[in-house]
């Protein structure tokens, strides 16, 4: 192998995962960040892979949180269930190995006029509040600090923009890239805060191919290198 041996992420969850790839999604920003430093591998967690993931980001509950239909038919999941398979998820995940991290999402705020406008033709009638998210983000919180899992709040995360409404989402329920943005913020706060050993902290990761090169961009004052290695662009992110 070339370089270090670079940890492995894993993101899990449903269409909030899925899409964190899409719109500069949080997913994107993380990979981005993280190009020289992990792997990151999007595939079914296992408990017999021979090497267990660093890190595995866990989301789900926004869909959970929806009303129940009078059919018993949709992703409606009753509070006490979600909670007791999001334990199961997290009892499973630390089991994997000593040193692999989890890191739980809570469900996050939505903007119901925009959903209303954007998927009332997809999805009729309006099946899910703003209310029934916090109440189960809450749930997902307390339940961390149960088990002793990491957690992002994002439920008030992303509601501490004044423009959240307008700016934090492509349909009211997944996220654009602003709201990606604050996703992505409040992850790497909990990786800096996290006293894990080896820390995950971009910061603290080595850099595959660090070496300064004769090749590499010249500075402002014509006379040293930059090493690319060290330059990201996304400064208000990190």
């Amino acid at each position: 192998m070339v370089g270090p041996q670079r940890p492995q992420f894993v993101l899990f969850g449903s269409s909030i995962v899925q899409f964190s790839f899409s719109y500069q999604g949080w997913g994107a920003i993380l990979a981005h960040l993280y190009g020289r430093k992990d792997g990151r591998d999007g595939g079914e967690i296992t408990g017999d892979a021979t090497v267990q993931p660093s890190l595995v980001i866990v989301y789900f509950g926004g869909n959970d949180s929806m009303h129940p239909h009078p059919s018993n038919v949709g992703p409606h999941v009753p509070l006490p269930e979600y909670v007791e398979n999001m334990k199961k998820i997290a009892v499973h995940l630390k089991s994997l190995s000593e040193k692999t991290r989890v890191i739980f999402l809570s469900a996050p705020p939505i903007n119901e006029e925009q959903i209303r406008a954007s998927l009332r033709e997809i999805l009729g009638d309006l099946s899910r509040t703003n209310e029934r998210c916090g109440i189960y983000s809450e749930a997902c919180l307390e339940l961390c600090k149960e088990v002793g899992v990491k957690a992002v709040d994002l439920w008030t995360a992303l509601q501490q923009r004044d423009d959240w409404l307008d700016v934090c989402f492509t349909d009211g329920i997944h996220l654009s890239s602003e709201g990606s943005k604050i996703v992505a913020k409040e992850i790497l706060k909990v990786l800096e805060e996290a006293e894990w050993e080896p820390s995950l902290h971009l910061k603290s990761l080595p850099s595959e191919f660090s070496d300064d090169s004769p090749n590499d961009p010249l500075s402002p004052d014509g006379k040293t290198t930059l090493n690319v290695a060290d330059i990201h662009l996304d400064r208000e992110i990190e």
